[in-house]
């Protein structure tokens, strides 16, 4: 059976080095970590980490895509288990209009790649 997708935006598979830190409900910094993106979308983004993380935390995020660095704010929207590691969800809170634009061109580009790789894949196989 099929799942139903959820997210609002098509997220494509991407793999990044990002830094993290937990925010209590006071805003306060906590925990700092590192973890790395599974896929990404212009507004959200999959969190593989090794710590868990609840539904609903507050993170403080910088996200590394080539030479831009992206400092964003975002809420975890589920977390589970996954292979001895961990994988939440996140959804943007704030990021800057710079931010997005640079999301948005990763996306647009990694989308166009897939595309490419899949006609490649279509030619070889006849």
């Amino acid at each position: 059976m099929k799942q139903r997708e959820h997210r609002k935006f098509i997220r494509y598979d991407a793999l990044h080095l990002l830094d993290y830190i937990v925010l209590d409900e006071d805003g306060k910094t906590g925990m700092y970590s590192m973890g790395r993106t599974i896929d990404v979308s212009i507004d959200g983004l999959k969190l593989e980490t090794i710590y868990p993380l609840k539904a609903n935390t507050h993170l403080l995020l910088t996200v590394g895509l080539e030479d831009d660095l992206i400092d964003l704010e975002g809420q975890t929207t589920h977390a589970a288990p996954c292979n001895g590691r961990f994988v939440s969800g996140i959804t943007f809170l704030k990021i800057t209009k710079n931010g997005r634009r640079v999301f948005a061109k990763y996306v647009e580009a990694f989308r166009k790649r897939k595309m490419e790789l899949a006609q490649q894949n279509l030619e070889a196989a006849e």
